[in-house]
């Protein structure tokens, strides 16, 4: 070797060394740095970076787990300090940095890093943004999972290994009785390779590595009707499922995760929106998200629409990132931002780069079972063989026992008559065909052993331990029956350790799962012109906004029908409006988040309405029987007419709190309930009510004074015996571009459709005229209405077509299983 200095080369005297008594080695520096660079590779490959493909782990969690069995802290033991577990493996058996051992365990015990935790923490393990807390503050023992994988140690199923400094021994593998490889995942960077594994379901895993046993041949894609995809600690939604099949097979491959989020009104604001995100993509926290987004809208720009951000995450509630929308922004198009420029939406790089026989792998799904498969043949096969070599031991213990038993009285005479206990033994050994062994345990038993008593037991034990030895040879007999007990231990697993999928699949291909699923729209929704509509099933939408321009676009070309609907009110896409209960409660809500019903072939279904609940919350058996608009649409209108099951009528002034977004709009009576609720545009509406007993009463509501909040109204129309109001509204008689206003009445047996003009208005206050001719069987009015163009339809929205009109106002009608809801045909332009 030479050294180069200032130009100058100097050789060394290899002499001087070899009088010294050392040895020298002429090896040139290049070859050098090449063995030792490759020495240093395997070791982190080997004994570092990758993990086996039996057991999936890594010589570090594997050596704190053995540790902590050593050292007795299962689940059943109190916690101690991780600092001591720490130090325990560090001292034994991981002769490597404080730090990087307990970075290790912090892994294990996280739940939203591994699917099944391996080390049961006590104290701050930190979070997906944060670090733990140092070693001496926090606790941990074995979780009940862990101990599947350690707990056959002590029957020689696996190979050990010399410690560090051949001092102790340490297991080269565990006996893992559950694939803990592709349940919790890892993540490792070696020499020139890297790990990258994403978690699954235990419950589904153990269903294909049992479907495996019984099916050597199987499929992948049968395979993957037990395993569909990734099952991720963190929940959240995977895309593209044609990666995870390419994954599955080859080994590689990259998945697309998204965050699950919720979308509505912000709590306690007007005309606000939020998104709230409850589960993130696999390794990502609420500290990353808000990074994200505040680089996103001060630096770059390319972020707008956001007003705040909150993390409002605690561990009652889990994840909960409340990101506020300004006014007026469509939530979905920032949505569709947040997940182009965020981490809201992230990918995985599958690659199963594993241990086989110390050797680097990149396996796929099958292979992956098929590995630990046959890890878990030989663990039970070793196992096997233990017992059964155990039981043969203690059986062949028992039967020289039992031989002295019936020779007592020789057996006796034997010892007394020997010189020394060598000669006994040897005396016993000839004389009763004895072995050393059963010789010397005899010797060893107490007298008390040799009671009568004593030989009944030995012999209840004698043939189960020949009963026991028995079953154990037909598992090493037979591999069908190894297999059978391999899968039967796995279903009990799956038994005692259910587990709930997290994480939802949308299948398909990657780049068209992308398209399809991305909210589209856009991001600032102007404040046009749109209507509100309640159906008679409960739901409630709203129909596009559009501008004056194209309204009277849509009057030229044509009228588009709705389904069957109770109210309809006018409104703009920023605007608010007011839902109506029967329990006489109003509540102020925003039309932006309202569905936008879908339009087909000239027909808006209202099938793709939003329910009532979701926007407002109900009391039980309480329903929003109606709406009214609020701000610029509601000027110069009377108020709300509001009619009640015991005959009550009230004009509600629209004189709304301006502070309060719930509020009660009638003082009801202790029984009494609200029937119907109608926004009147002008007052020169006609009010109707029609009872139980076919009564309908009429008259202009002019004559009901409007009153505040508080008033409890006036007598409508009087209600006889047990008989109630089935229905109230208020009717145009002079709208002649919805068509006349009809009258439906219906028993349950007969319907009729009468026009309204056949029935004669009279005072309020009075019991009205008969507009239903009960027949024989019949007793009420189940269900009717009175409105332009009605319709009928069933309690789950299906139409039912209404008989022929009939003109006799008192007629009986025709016969007719009868609409469970009916309401009104309109048409906007």
């Amino acid at each position: 070797m030479a050294r180069r200095s200032k130009g100058t080369q100097t050789k060394i005297d290899p002499g001087a060394f070899d009088r010294a008594g050392a040895h020298v080695f002429d090896n040139p520096l290049k070859t050098e740095i090449e063995d030792s660079y490759l020495e240093y590779a395997y070791s982190v490959i080997h004994s570092r970076a990758l993990p086996d493909a039996r057991d999936g782990l890594k010589p570090v969690h594997r050596r704190i787990l053995f540790s902590m069995h050593e050292q007795g802290y299962r689940p059943t033991h109190a916690y101690v300090k991780s600092s001591r577990v720490v130090g325990d493996c560090m001292g034994k058996y991981h002769p490597h940095g404080d730090t990087a051992i307990y970075d290790a365990m912090v892994r294990l015990a996280q739940d939203f890093s591994l699917n099944v935790p391996l080390v049961d923490g006590h104290g701050n393990f930190g979070s997906p943004d944060d670090g733990p807390a140092a070693s001496r503050y926090t606790e941990a023992r074995m979780s009940p999972e862990a101990m599947l994988l350690v707990g056959e140690l002590g029957e020689d199923t696996v190979d050990f290994r010399p410690n560090y400094d051949g001092s102790l021994e340490e297991p080269s593998v565990l006996p893992a009785a559950f694939p803990n490889l592709l349940v919790n995942g890892t993540s490792g960077i070696a020499v020139g390779m890297a790990t990258n594994m994403i978690p699954h379901n235990m419950s589904e895993v153990i269903a294909a590595a049992r479907w495996l046993i019984t099916h050597p041949a199987a499929t992948l894609d049968k395979l993957m009707e037990f395993v569909p995809g990734p099952d991720l600690p963190t929940g959240g939604s995977l895309l593209g499922l044609d990666e995870v099949r390419k994954a599955y097979e080859t080994g590689r491959g990259v998945v697309r995760m998204r965050a699950k989020v919720e979308t509505g009104p912000l709590e306690g604001s007007r005309g606000r929106q939020a998104i709230t995100v409850v589960e993130l993509p696999y390794g990502i926290g609420p500290e990353k998200i808000i990074e994200k987004i505040t680089d996103e809208v001060n630096k770059s720009k390319r972020l707008t629409g956001i007003a705040d951000v909150k993390d409002l995450t605690d561990r009652e509630n889990g994840t909960r990132l409340v990101i506020e929308c300004k006014v007026g922004v469509n939530p979905q198009a920032l949505l569709a931002d947040l997940y182009r420029l965020t981490p809201l939406e992230q990918s995985f790089g599958i690659n199963n780069l594993v241990l086989v026989d110390g050797q680097p792998q990149t396996l796929g799904l099958k292979a992956l079972l098929e590995v630990f498969l046959a890890h878990r043949y030989e663990v039970v096969t070793r196992r096997t063989k233990y017992r059964r070599r155990k039981r043969e031991e203690r059986l062949h213990l028992v039967e020289g026992l039992l031989k002295a038993l019936l020779n007592i009285d020789k057996v006796i005479k034997v010892i007394r008559e020997s010189d020394n206990a060598q000669a006994a033994k040897d005396r016993l050994m000839s004389q009763f065909s004895l072995s050393e062994i059963q010789a010397t345990y005899i010797l060893d038993t107490p007298l008390r052993r040799l009671t009568k008593f004593d030989r009944i037991e030995l012999e209840a034990e004698q043939d189960r331990l020949r009963e026991e030895i028995a079953e154990l040879s037909k598992i090493l007999d037979d591999d069908a029956v190894l297999k059978k007990l391999v899968s039967s231990e796995l279903a009990k697993i799956a038994k005692d350790h259910p587990t709930e999928r997290r994480t939802a699949l949308i299948d398909g291909d990657l780049k068209e799962v992308l398209a399809a699923s991305m909210p589209s729209g856009p991001l600032e929704v102007t404040d046009d012109p749109c209507q509100v509509i309640l159906s008679a099933t409960g739901l409630v939408a709203r129909t596009a906004a559009e501008s004056e321009e194209a309204s009277e676009a849509r009057r030229r070309s044509g009228r588009t029908r709705h389904d069957v609907v109770a109210a309809v009110v006018h409104s703009t896409a920023r605007g608010q409006i007011l839902l109506v209960t029967n329990f006489g409660r109003a509540f102020k809500t925003d039309v932006l988040p309202l569905p936008v019903l879908p339009e087909q072939a000239g027909t808006v279904s209202l099938r793709g309405g939003m329910a009532t609940s979701e926007l407002v919350p109900l009391q039980p058996k309480e329903k929003v029987i109606g709406i009214a608009p609020l701000g610029e649409q509601s000027t110069g209108s009377p108020g709300l007419a509001l009619g009640t099951r015991q005959g009550v009528v009230k004009v509600c002034a629209p004189e709304w709190p301006v502070r309060s977004d719930e509020f009660e709009i009638i003082g009801l009576k202790d029984g009494d309930e609200v029937v119907g609720a109608s926004w009147l545009e002008d007052g020169t509406e006609t009010l109707a009510f029609m009872t139980s007993e076919a009564s309908l009463l009429r008259f202009a509501a002019s004559l009901v004074r409007p009153q505040g909040l508080k008033g409890g109204g006036m007598a409508g129309i009087n209600v006889n015996g047990d008989a109630a109001v089935v229905f109230f509204g208020a009717v145009r008689a002079d709208d002649t571009e919805h068509g006349e206003p009809m009258v439906v009445t219906a028993t349950g047996a007969s319907v009729k459709l009468t026009p309204f003009s056949e029935y004669p208005a009279k005072g309020r206050a009075t019991a009205g005229v008969r507009a239903h001719r009960f027949l024989k069987g019949e007793t009420r009015v189940t269900v009717a209405w009175i409105g332009p163009r009605p319709a009928g339809a069933s309690s789950t929205g299906v139409a039912v077509e209404l008989p022929e009109p009939e003109l006799r106002r008192d007629g009986s009608g025709a016969a007719h299983p009868g609409p469970d809801v009916v309401g009104h045909l309109i048409e906007r332009g």
